[in-house]
């Protein structure tokens, strides 16, 4: 029982610090890409029938 008074802070600690490092992402725009989609749908590269 003695392991769970360091484990359970640890847990905290390392979820907060995964919390804090999501909200910075979301603040720094990381998960924008407003011209990505509109460049991908043109490229002929990505095709859904492969050529043989």
């Amino acid at each position: 029982m003695d392991v769970l008074a360091y484990l359970i802070p640890i847990s905290l600690i390392l979820g907060g610090a995964g919390l804090l490092f999501f909200l910075f992402t979301l603040r720094t725009n990381q998960y924008d890409d407003p011209e990505g989609n509109a460049q991908r749908i043109l490229n002929g590269d990505w095709d859904d029938h492969p050529k043989p």
